[in-house]
């Protein structure tokens, strides 16, 4: 059973009415559920949502976008979305996976950021004056951080390859791995034929749901190096200074990426993100004849979003949330702690109520890795269909020996 801990946090949000629940799905048996003291029980219906102020509608710039969506990963909340499911083709924004599938490795250690790449004379002769590029000579040796640099600012498609080369021994090994990538995170609507978004007959493409899937796992698990390869304005590689396409850098508050996009095939695309204080949303834009209707309707889509929703902090990032029972392990327990600040996201004006429910598959079974994605934090507000933010182990559970077993077993039977 799932001990409860009611952060001070809560207390603190004004005018913000919560109840939390934790629920706890046991492979020994029926879903058990523990009710925080005075919450409401389960079987009593929601109270009605209080009627919120008119919104004011979505800007019209974004009518220019085929489809389009704005997420708040904070919340996991959906603030606007057009066509979410409709497949479409990324162009330059295919690289985001690159540089994800990067880092993927660059954590397994079997990539390292000062390891270098060599430019193959096949990567050369086909990428050296193909669309953007970081301008990488024959026989260079650029680093993966290098590389990454060159991905993510100025969206070198000769980088990727080189890369891709590099890393997985060949541009078809690559994209297998960004395929596996695709999969594991549940982008059922995706898929790679190529590591830099090149015109491929339309075997790569995205939807705008798989795209915001893909944003929220990369500022999940690696923020740091998000801080290290996204949102910079310029690079200057070979004595040549070039600058990101990135409309909303320096021009809204808080935008810091992600990434743009454009051939004749897709039209203009941007995966766009920004954050202030504690709220994080993520933006796509797919298929925007102009570049200047996609800045504006970024801008545009942006601002409503942060005007129109604003956040209740939940939690804080690394606070914990509770902790969730484990089997096998050294430890009985495991912190389940945010791994970014939690809000509650509500429409402008709104005082309807706050239900939270922990769920995960439980018991745990250690080994558990410190930072692990084990459980789900499900926020409903008022009678709104709930949404998921993840929950992660704020602490490493090593596999248990003999003894660590027969304690699990005893306390079974008991």
């Amino acid at each position: 059973m799932l001990r409860l801990l009611i952060p001070a946090t809560l207390a603190l949000t004004a005018g913000l009415a919560v109840t939390l629940i934790h629920t706890h799905k046991d492979a020994r048996g029926p879903a058990a559920i523990e009710l925080a003291p005075g919450a409401a029980d389960l079987a009593t219906p929601a109270p009605p949502t209080p009627p919120a102020p008119d919104l004011a509608p979505p800007p019209a710039s974004v009518n220019a976008a085929a489809e389009a969506m704005l997420v708040d990963l904070s919340s996991g909340r959906t603030l606007y979305a057009h066509e979410p499911e409709r497949r479409f083709l990324p162009a330059s924004v295919t690289k985001v996976m690159t540089a994800f599938v990067a880092l993927e490795l660059l954590e397994q250690g079997r990539l390292r950021p000062d390891q270098r790449m060599t430019v193959s004379d096949r990567a050369w002769k086909e990428w050296h004056s193909k669309g953007s590029r970081m301008f990488l000579e024959r026989g260079s040796q650029p680093t993966v951080d290098q590389l990454l640099m060159g991905i993510t600012t100025v969206s070198a498609n000769d980088a990727c390859v080189v890369l891709a080369e590099g890393a997985a021994g060949s541009v078809e090994g690559w994209v297998a791995l960004m395929n596996a990538s695709a999969r594991r995170l549940g982008m059922a609507n995706s898929h790679f034929g190529t590591p830099n978004g090149w015109m491929d007959k339309g075997n790569t493409y995205y939807t705008a749901r798989d795209l915001v899937r893909l944003a929220d796992a990369l500022l999940t698990r690696y923020p740091a190096q998000y801080k290290r390869y996204f949102g910079h304005e310029q690079l200057t590689w070979n004595g040549i200074t070039q600058h990101n396409h990135d409309p909303i850098l320096r021009v809204v508050q808080g935008a810091d990426g992600i990434k743009t996009g454009f051939t004749n095939e897709a039209h203009y695309n941007f995966l766009g993100s920004a954050q202030r204080g504690d709220q994080r949303l993520v933006m796509v834009l797919a298929g925007v004849p102009r570049p200047a209707e996609r800045a504006r309707a970024a801008r545009d889509l942006m601002e409503w979003g942060f005007s129109q929703f604003p956040a209740h902090r939940l939690f804080a990032a690394g606070e914990r949330v509770a902790n969730a029972e484990v089997q096998g392990g050294t430890e009985r327990s495991v912190p389940l702690v945010a791994p970014r600040a939690l809000v509650a996201t509500l429409p402008r004006g709104s005082h309807a109520q706050v239900r939270m429910t922990i769920r995960y598959q439980g018991p745990l079974q250690a080994p558990i890795a410190k930072g692990a994605e084990v459980a789900q934090l499900e926020l409903r507000v008022g009678n709104e269909a709930p949404t998921h933010v993840p929950l992660v182990a704020g602490a490493a559970v090593p596999r248990g020996g003999t003894l660590d077993r027969l304690r699990d077993g005893l306390a079974g039977i008991l």
